[in-house]
């Protein structure tokens, strides 16, 4: 084989095993634990979690919850043995496809602006997914750049940050004038 055969094929397989972001469906409240393992074996991951106020009885509590209840989001190499290392761990259940096959990939960006709204420390609420409503993006403070759907809830402008793969979505309160259309 010449040598321009040999760079082709390894760019190929270089290719097929590129690094992405790919949403892993967990056992209940398995999220933290999971998280954990996937740390302990230097397996890149993200839990996006919220803190909430909790009442009971006697006390009140700050507790951190999953954004998104049973995911978790892992970095790993388009590869088998790399999906199988994941699927070995305990409370792992399956990696998410849109259509039978190969786990489909998160889009980086999507992940990005997920990490950026987690990250605001405003008061953020799951939101069930939208497929239309009008694209706008942050134009100025911690969140500018970050894209999404604006949609009204009770009266607010609330910026909804959509998670295809997961086909859910986080909310936030925004100001509808710091938002620009996409």
């Amino acid at each position: 084989m010449t040598e321009s055969m040999q760079q082709q094929a390894g760019s190929t397989a270089e290719s097929a095993a590129s690094i992405s972001w790919y949403a892993v469906y967990v056992r209940s409240r398995h999220e933290f634990s999971v998280q954990q393992q996937l740390t302990s074996f230097n397996i890149d991951n993200y839990l996006p979690a919220v803190e909430r106020l909790r009442r009971w009885k006697d006390r009140k509590k700050l507790v951190t919850f999953p954004l998104f209840p049973g995911y978790i989001f892992v970095h790993v190499e388009n590869r088998k043995d790399a999906f199988l290392s994941v699927l070995k761990l305990p409370g792992v259940v399956k990696f998410l496809s849109l259509r039978p096959g190969p786990p489909d990939p998160v889009p980086d960006a999507q992940i990005e602006a997920l990490k950026n709204l987690v990250a605001c420390g405003r008061d953020i609420e799951p939101y069930h997914y939208l497929k239309q409503g009008q694209r706008v993006r942050i134009k100025w403070g911690p969140l500018a750049g970050v894209e999404g759907i604006l949609v009204q809830k009770r009266g607010q402008q609330m910026l909804v940050l959509a998670i295809d793969i997961l086909q859910q979505g986080a909310s936030v309160k925004i100001d509808a004038a710091d938002v620009e259309p996409v």
